[in-house]
């Protein structure tokens, strides 16, 4: 959305890669709901994937025009990314909402959820998933959002849900429902190795278990494959691809990268092991991930 991601057992690592912010490929698009002609250009030709970044800071009001050049839509926080450290938990894109509009980017919209460790029992984790639904909803209607967007709670942590993890995600599922928006979570896409030779993917686990909830999936593999490394094009791959054929958006690059996931792709990314927006809009080195969704505007949020 960017993200630090702890996987269990084998695929619960701890992930720091600069913040979540997404966007999807460049349809240069004018602002608020007004559709570029490159962008109904794809939409005729069938293309439905577009590419986007995410990162836990916002780049600075002078860099969304170059960076609207290679992206259709922004990640966008409505608290304080994943990563913080305690005390100092900061939430750069706070206000920012028009002005990403402006210069027409969709947004992702989404809110940092609990680490396992923070939820004490069930009881425990369905009171944090109300309230944290009430601070989503609060958020993103002081930020401009209109009600009917689609807000995704960022799960960082792969494997199978455990109980309070997944009361956790129903009650925020259902807080946020009820004032009035659509949910997604942000989650893992890869097998996680829960022991005895079992695998779990954490997308299809919470959907297994969402009890019917319509839920709207966000997932990060970065493994190569499928995942192509930090690479552009004009098809970037298809959120479909991920390993999770149900997903709308995936995001397949991290910064920095992963290298026990990354091995045969390493090459794409810059030295440090980063991934920075292309050479050419001068950007430097902006840590970055990218992403991409089967809309321009994954979370219905130019409105």
């Amino acid at each position: 959305m960017l993200s630090r991601v702890l996987t269990r057992h084998l695929a619960r690592t701890l992930r720091r890669c600069g913040g979540i912010i997404v966007c999807a490929l460049i349809l240069v698009s004018s602002c608020g709901s007004d559709v570029s002609a490159q962008e109904k250009q794809r939409a005729l030709s069938g293309a439905d994937t577009y590419l986007g970044f995410d990162s836990n800071d916002y780049p600075g009001d002078d860099a969304l025009p170059v960076l609207k050049k290679t992206f259709a839509f922004a990640g966008y926080w409505l608290n304080a990314p994943p990563g913080e450290e305690p005390g100092e938990a900061t939430n750069s894109w706070k206000g920012k909402r028009a002005l990403l509009a402006k210069n027409g980017f969709g947004f992702l919209v989404l809110f940092n959820g609990r680490w396992e460790r923070e939820l004490k029992s069930v009881d425990h984790a369905r009171s944090l998933g109300s309230s944290d639904a009430k601070a989503a909803a609060e958020a993103a209607k002081a930020e401009g959002f209109a009600r009917g967007i689609v807000i995704f709670v960022d799960q960082e942590e792969g494997g199978a849900m455990t109980d309070a993890q997944l009361a956790y995600l129903l009650a925020w599922f259902d807080g946020v429902s009820g004032a009035g928006f659509h949910v997604g979570v942000y989650c893992s896409g890869m097998r996680a190795n829960e022991g005895g030779g079992h695998f779990t993917i954490t997308a299809n686990d919470i959907r297994d278990r969402d009890e019917g909830r319509h839920v709207e999936f966000f997932v990060y593999n970065d493994g190569c494959p499928p995942a192509p490394g930090c690479v552009y094009g004009d098809r970037p791959p298809a959120p479909g691809e991920s390993g999770v054929p149900f997903a709308v958006a995936w995001q397949y690059a991290q910064s920095p990268q992963r290298p026990q996931f990354t091995k045969s792709c390493r090459a794409s990314y810059q030295p440090g092991g980063n991934c920075y927006p292309p050479a050419a809009l001068g950007l430097g080195q902006l840590q970055i991930d990218l992403d991409s969704a089967t809309s321009a505007d994954p979370s219905h949020g130019r409105s």
